[in-house]
């Protein structure tokens, strides 16, 4: 593979979403059109992250490359004719909600989009794990009638998939913030 001319690298090695695209919103900033950034992260979801919130705001996603444990991903800045105002999904639901809406047995679809790693350790119990990356390629595994409740780490992975969905068709979804850094309901392991 050609060398990847870069204008900035960020080092998120070790953070957790959403501190990597937090991170990369800032540096960003600080480009002029055109330049390249490199974000060096080791959390898997970046990923997913990264792609998703280029897509949404009209940076340029340009590629990842794994190095051992480390994602580097680039992204090009885009100018500002190019640029989208980040948009989020309106339709929002707390912790507390969804724990009431599961401890009175409603029909509903819990949709945890986190890494395997991240679901297999901590999850509520009747959730579907299905990672934000593997969603759009994973989505006729859903019910475009049900309502699905999405759930990641902290509300910001679940707000990029909830819009996913809403742009295929779905149309009972909601964000479950701030998701299961905050989650005081029951889970399994």
């Amino acid at each position: 593979m050609a060398e990847i001319k870069v204008d900035q690298t960020l080092d998120c090695k070790g953070l957790a979403c959403p501190m990597p695209i937090v991170r990369t919103k800032k540096a960003m900033d600080q480009l002029d059109a055109g330049q390249v950034i490199e974000v060096q992260a080791t959390d898997k979801g970046s990923l997913a992250d990264i792609q998703g919130w280029a897509k949404n705001t009209g940076h340029h996603y340009l590629g990842t490359v794994e190095e051992g444990d480390v994602l580097k991903h680039y992204v090009r800045k885009a100018s500002a004719t190019e640029t989208k105002e980040e948009k989020k999904h309106p339709h929002v639901i707390s912790n507390d909600e969804l724990k009431k809406k599961l401890a009175d047995n409603e029909k509903i679809t819990v949709l945890d989009v986190r890494e395997p790693a991240e679901y297999a350790f901590n999850r509520i119990a009747s959730a579907i794990s299905i990672p934000l990356g593997e969603l759009e390629g994973r989505i006729q595994e859903l019910n475009q009638e049900e309502d699905i409740y999405v759930v990641c780490r902290t509300g910001s992975r679940s707000d990029l998939a909830c819009q996913l969905l809403t742009e295929k068709g779905f149309k009972q979804v909601k964000n479950v913030e701030p998701g299961m850094t905050g989650w005081t309901g029951p889970t399994e392991k």
